[in-house]
């Protein structure tokens, strides 16, 4: 039969291109914002913004993409399953979109946004419909209608880069940068506008499902999921607030803009590193129900096993690509205001090989029903970002929060690897997980130290370094792939 990893390698690059060209198209927007405002605090500004939306899509999902998952293989009435899911995540989003509306201008002074309680308003809506269109959008992964599910995402993305585009070069005035963090907003709105126009069919004939039970088993999955991943976000995007806030001081004149500053420096930089995190975005999309599908599989320990492997070899590869490439890359960010954060580039990358790995073992703790875990170990995560990042931002600003993230992350990678085996062992092979990071540091350590006069030869020895790597990957995985399995 088909070799099912090399399916999920095929449902991943269709789930994940709309993400891939959108985060790369997004790579353009960087160059766009940071030459059209003068300032870096203005950046800031919107990093700390979309640091916001990160935090209430986990909440108001409420972890019903998950629970729709996995309550769909158990349950005889399918449809019955999805409908729960939708009306549960409607029923949050309704209750927080009125708290919302009361208290929009106290909200906005608390986040230091005083006077523009628009931001918050608009914010709001944007993350309330893409909450309401992840369940139609999970529906369409589960039915795996993946061109379906790509042309969607693809015409919101390119709604919301194309708007960006008229809007900044067409209508932006340096002279009023609040105009353009709003038009930034509106676009944004538009583009997440299109999707429930396009998921019409699996929004608006859901059924009213009064199943009380079906609805309390399924909170009940889906809490700790939403702990997790509220948790989960703090260590991804807490850093950019913190930064704002615990730099601030309102006795020092201009404070608040060095803090806004130093936000949008980090977050420019941080973009470099989401590489890895575009692919993880992809290939999450279409692991999560791949791996569910497995769950009957009598070899699906060796299914996992050889995901993982193949899996870490990628990102790897990947941080090898950004890192010994950097002088190219850096020239997205179209101000030399923010190279001086370029060091945090290779830290954040190896964080998220490490956040990818943690996703990938998460998988055990869905599987066994035993969602509380995952809820211990971001919490985990979670003090110990807060801690590092309040105790070290006011002497090292945000190079503490880069050096938090691969903490975190290792720690979390680490204790869910031991709980894992304790609960719901899979054999993972360390050997090569262990063989292919510390390659990828090695080549990293003698690219990055070994330096020729011309910059071409330079980019022809760190690109040869990496070509290396990947060749002795493929000549470790090439079975893997190949076209027919007995599993």
């Amino acid at each position: 039969m088909a070799n099912p990893i090399r399916k999920l390698a095929g449902q991943t690059a269709i789930y994940g291109l709309p993400s891939i060209i959108g985060r790369l198209l997004n790579y353009l927007l960087v160059p766009l914002h940071t030459y059209y405002f003068a300032q870096t605090s203005d950046y800031g500004v919107i990093s700390e913004l979309y640091a916001w939306v990160a935090f209430l899509i986990v909440l108001l999902t409420f972890g019903m993409e998950t629970a729709f998952f996995r309550f769909l293989q158990n349950e005889a009435d399918k449809e019955k399953a999805y409908n729960t899911a939708f009306w549960s995540v409607v029923g949050v989003n309704v209750l927080f979109y009125a708290a919302l509306l009361f208290f929009n201008n106290d909200i906005a002074t608390a986040l230091l946004f005083e006077g523009h309680n628009e931001y918050v308003v608009l914010l709001g809506t944007i993350v309330m419909i893409d909450a309401i269109t992840a369940l139609p959008l999970a529906k369409l992964r589960a039915e795996e209608k993946a061109l379906r599910f790509a042309g969607i995402q693809m015409l919101s993305i390119g709604l919301n880069i194309g708007l960006n585009l008229i809007a900044m070069i067409f209508f932006f005035s340096a002279d009023r940068p609040e105009e353009g963090i709003l038009f930034i907003l509106l676009a944004n709105l538009v583009a997440s506008l299109a999707k429930p126009l396009l998921l019409y069919d699996h929004i608006f004939k859901v059924a009213i499902v009064k199943d009380w039970a079906l609805y309390k088993r399924m909170w009940i999955y889906a809490v700790p999921l939403v702990i997790a991943g509220f948790a989960g976000i703090i260590n991804e995007t807490f850093d950019r607030i913190l930064l704002k806030h615990l730099l601030y001081d309102p006795s020092i004149p201009d404070s608040l803009t060095y803090a806004e500053s130093q936000v949008g420096i980090y977050s420019a930089c941080y973009k470099l590193a989401m590489l890895v995190t575009i692919i993880l975005q992809a290939y999450r999309y279409a692991a999560e129900p791949f791996f569910f599908r497995q769950m009957q599989n009598q070899d699906r320990n060796t299914v996992y096993v050889k995901v993982m492997n193949l899996f870490v070899a990628m990102v790897c590869a990947v941080f090898l690509m950004v890192s010994l490439n950097i002088d190219i890359f850096k020239h997205f960010i179209q101000k030399e205001a923010y190279w001086e954060g370029l060091k945090v580039v290779p830290i954040l990358l190896i964080a998220n090989i490490f956040l990818g790995i943690y996703y990938n073992q998460s998988i055990w703790y869905k599987l066994s029903g035993k969602t509380q875990y995952g809820a211990y170990i971001t919490i985990a995560g979670a003090i110990l970002t807060i801690a590092i990042n309040v105790y070290y931002i006011p002497k090292y600003q945000y190079m503490a929060s880069a050096w938090a993230t691969l903490i975190v992350y290792g720690f979390q990678m680490t204790l869910s690897y031991f709980l894992g085996q304790r609960h719901f062992p899979i054999p993972y092979n360390l050997k090569k997980f262990f063989l292919y990071l510390s390659l990828s540091l090695v080549i990293f350590f003698i690219g990055s130290n070994i330096t020729f006069a011309k910059a071409i030869i330079n980019h022809f020895f760190h690109n040869l370094l990496i070509l290396g790597f990947v060749l002795f990957v493929f000549s470790m995985e090439k079975n893997n792939l190949k076209a027919n399995s007995t599993h």
